[in-house]
This record gives structure tokens, sequence and C-alpha cells, in this order.
């Protein structure tokens, strides 16, 4: 059917549709937050062996993908548009994987803030595998864009399905796990940016910020669909976060005096959450930030299949 466009739910690969256009695909790019993130220790190949249980949630970006004569991305923040944004190398590495020419037009309405620990940059690449695997009929399999995927960062496989799950190795090697029930999610993000932030974040840690990975495995043993706060979770980074962000501490302290549970660092930072939480507490929160530049939202889990746990 000609002329038309439909939203495909969530990063799973859907099932065909009798009412999708084949011109046009669009998808939902969802954020992550990071339950736990440990970091074990530095690998061979220069990177970190981290254990970190990853959560979605229903902030997200907007990606329409159609087809075009050549390879081109578009972003409504004009600095990501082009051969810098992850979108593009997602469709040359998968052009590449099919050996076929990359020819798509994609299209990024960002949702998620830039650059703030929330995985908008690897969720728009997930989308894109996704969105082209479809559009061009490539048949591949979840395992074989998993491969593909992991060649462009370590959220991007996980972000294919998402949901609820276990990272290790790189934070790449995904074990889903039993998706949490629908839980509000309070996010904060500060304006605060730094050049190079995962590097420069991995450099500042120290010999206490490493750990063995124990405490991600326990939760992730005990989860089974449970109901958790975000005071039983961790990040190695949170001691070296206020460090590196400027405003971060300041930040942090309004919110923790407001919230019912403790502010959690998500990723590399510099965004935080709190969880469970509910739409006062992200008035009470909103209040608190007023004369700084950091924005709260409340936004809730989201299962694989892009609804909210049951």
């Amino acid at each position: 059917m000609a002329g038309g466009s439909a939203e495909i739910p969530g990063h799973v690969i859907p099932v065909r549709d009798s009412v999708m256009a084949q011109e046009q695909l669009t998808l939902k790019a969802y954020a992550k937050v990071n339950l736990t993130l440990e970091v074990i220790g530095k690998r061979d190949d220069g990177y970190h062996n981290v254990a970190t249980i990853l959560q979605t949630v229903d902030l997200a970006d907007r990606v329409v993908i159609t087809e075009a004569d050549e390879l081109a991305v578009e972003c409504d923040e004009l600095s990501l548009s082009g051969e810098s944004n992850l979108a593009w190398n997602a469709a040359a590495m998968l052009a590449e994987r099919a050996e076929v020419v990359p020819r798509a037009h994609i299209r990024i309405d960002k949702g998620i803030p830039v650059a703030s620990g929330l995985g908008g940059g690897s969720a728009d690449a997930a989308a894109t595998l996704v969105g082209l695997n479809r559009l061009w009929g490539l048949g591949l399999t979840g395992g074989e864009l998993a491969k593909v995927a992991a060649g462009l960062g370590s959220d991007v496989p996980f972000l294919l399905n998402g949901g609820t799950a276990l990272g290790l190795g790189r934070g790449d090697e995904i074990t889903p796990l039993t998706s949490l029930p629908a839980t509000d999610v309070l996010l904060v993000v500060p304006a605060e940016s730094i050049e190079a932030k995962t590097p420069t974040m991995y450099r500042a840690l120290r010999p206490g910020d490493f750990s063995d990975g124990g405490r991600t495995q326990a939760m992730a043993r005990e989860l089974d669909g449970r109901r958790l706060t975000s005071a039983i979770c961790c990040n190695a980074f949170e001691r070296a976060a206020p460090e590196i962000f400027p405003g971060l501490a300041g930040v942090w302290e309004r919110v923790a005096h407001v919230t019912e549970h403790p502010p959690r660092l998500s990723g590399a930072g510099p965004s935080f959450y709190c969880m469970p939480s509910s739409e006062s507490e992200r008035i009470r929160v909103a209040e608190s930030l007023r004369g700084t530049s950091a924005a709260a939202y409340l936004v809730q889990t989201v299962s694989p299949q892009g609804e909210s746990g049951a």
C-alpha cells in the first residue's frame, strides 16, 4: 500500500502489518536507565567489563525511515544530522553486513535529551537497524542484528528489544530478565555536558569504585517481576559524577531533599532517577529545580513489546 505510514512500538522486529506502507516506517526509540552499573575491570581491548541491569522507559525519540535514492540522516537537533549521527553508522554497517547499497532517508525527532546517560543515540541506532531490516527486506534474525548492534555501542544490542535485561562484558552481552511491573520513574536531566564523557568518567574511577558485579547478579536473580526502589540500585560513577559535571551536586541535593526514594545515576550521567515515583513528586522536584537548568520527567517502564510491564 503506497502513501502512508504506521508506527512500530518498541524495538522488536515487527510482524508484517497489512496496513503498513512499504515506503515509510515510524518507530519509537526508547530511553534506558541503568538500575545497576558495576565496573569490574579493564579489558585487553581497552574497554571495561561491567555488570548492569538495564530498563527501558517511555521517554522516546521518533525515528521515521523512508525509501530514498541515497542515505541521509536528518535530525531536529541540527548538530546530529548527517554522518555524525550513530544512526548513519547503523545504516552503513547493516548495508555492509547485508551487501546492499544503503538507500534510505532517516528522520529523527528528539524526545530524549542529548548526551544525558539515557541512551538516546544508541536507541536511534537500534531503531534504525530494526526499521531498515524491514524496509530493505533483509530478514535478519534478532541475533544477527545484535551482532551488528554490538559494533555500534554497548547499549545498542539491549535497545533492539528493550524491557529489563542483564548486560555483561562491555554491557553488550544481553540476557533478558522478567519485565518489571509498570513503574513510574522520575528522571532528572541536568543541562551539564562535557566532552568525551564516557572515557572521562572511566578515567575518573578510583579503586574503591570497582566491584565484582555481585550486586547486579543478585538483583538479576531476585527481580522476578517484583517492584523495586532506587534505594537498592547502584552505579559505579556516582562518586565521580559530581566532581566531573559542574552543578550536578547542587541539583542532586535539591532532588534528594524532596523525594521519597534516593536518586541513582543513569549510565555515565549526568541524568539520574528515583523510583517508584508519582506526578505529585515530579511537581515537588520541578519546584525544587527552579533557578536551575535541570528538567524533571515522569516516565514509566516499558516492556520489550513497547507496552508497560504487567
